[in-house]
Order: structure tokens, then C-alpha cells, then sequence
């Protein structure tokens, strides 16, 4: 199961996110990714790091009904509007960069010259993309936390043998 956004990570997310109150949905920068990943502990699976990291993203959607609401309408006019839609992509890119530097430092590799970590960051960064969708395409019907474990079930043999102690090259 996933971890609640916690007195750890929500400082920075509000921080980040004080637009959540004005009305806006807020998606997080890659700052609160990173921040959540760089606070897992050391010896967990890339997979349960990642999805943990990708959670705090996902958590704006499920946070009780009126937010969830709001979240929804706009991630879906996010993604039914190429501008935003491209905007949003920009973001990503980022958040995919910091991600592969974190994963690399977690797991003793080289960001620069190893793949593991940008595919890594890649594949948390499909099934974030993969599961927002699917949430948007249900009109929130489907939970978020559902279907964000779904998606890194599917990814964690992957994801898991990215590591020291697996095929990394």
C-alpha cells in the first residue's frame, strides 16, 4: 500500500502548491518527487522508491471529494489541451531528470553513463502518465492509489532489477 503524503513530504508539497487553495490543481514540481525519493529509506526497491516518489504526485487526485473534483476537471483539460498538454510534458522532462539523478545516487551508478536510472525515471514516469489517464478517463471513478500500484506491479521486476545487485548494463 502506498505511504500517506506525511508531515515530511506535505510542507513541501503546500509550499509548492498553495495554488490547490485558490482553486487551481497543482501537479508537483520535480523538487517534491526528488524530496520524496531522496527520503526513502536507502535499502528499498527502486520500484517501491519510485512509486512512493510518484504517489506524491498522485495524492492531489484522491484528497477527499470537493478537491478531487476540482483536481479531476483540470488534469482532464490538461490533458485534452495540446498547449497545456505540452506544457505539462515540459514538466515531466524535468522531473524525469531528477528522478534519474536520484535513482543513480540511491543505487551507486552513473547517471551519466549507466541507463538503468533515466529508464527507471522513464517508467515511473509511464505509469504516473498511465494511471492519471486512466483516472481521467473514468471521470475518477477509478481510485488513484489503485491504479498507481497496478501500474508498478507491472513495473517493479524491472524496476527492481535495475539495481547494484541486478542486470544494470
Amino acid at each position: 500500500m502506498l505511504a500517506p503524503v506525511t508531515t515530511d513530504t506535505r510542507p513541501v508539497w503546500s509550499g509548492i502548491c498553495s495554488a490547490v487553495q485558490r482553486g487551481f490543481f497543482c501537479l508537483p514540481s520535480s523538487v517534491v518527487m526528488w524530496h520524496t525519493l531522496s527520503r526513502r529509506p536507502a535499502a528499498e526497491p527502486p520500484a517501491e522508491a519510485l512509486r512512493q516518489a510518484v504517489w506524491v504526485a498522485m495524492a492531489a487526485c484522491a484528497d477527499g471529494d470537493e478537491h478531487s473534483g476540482r483536481a479531476l476537471r483540470v488534469v482532464q483539460l490538461i490533458l485534452r489541451t495540446p498547449a497545456l498538454r505540452a506544457r505539462f510534458l515540459e514538466h515531466q522532462a524535468q522531473w524525469r531528470d531528477d528522478l534519474a539523478v536520484e535513482t543513480a545516487h540511491r543505487l551507486g551508478l552513473d547517471p551519466e553513463t549507466d541507463l538503468s536510472p533515466r529508464l527507471a525515471a522513464e517508467a515511473a514516469l509511464a505509469a504516473f502518465d498511465t494511471a492519471l489517464r486512466r483516472w481521467s478517463d473514468s471521470d475518477g471513478a477509478e481510485d488513484p492509489a489503485a491504479l498507481t500500484d497496478r501500474a508498478f506491479a507491472f513495473l517493479a521486476p524491472a524496476l527492481d532489477a535495475a539495481g547494484p545487485y541486478g542486470v544494470s548494463r
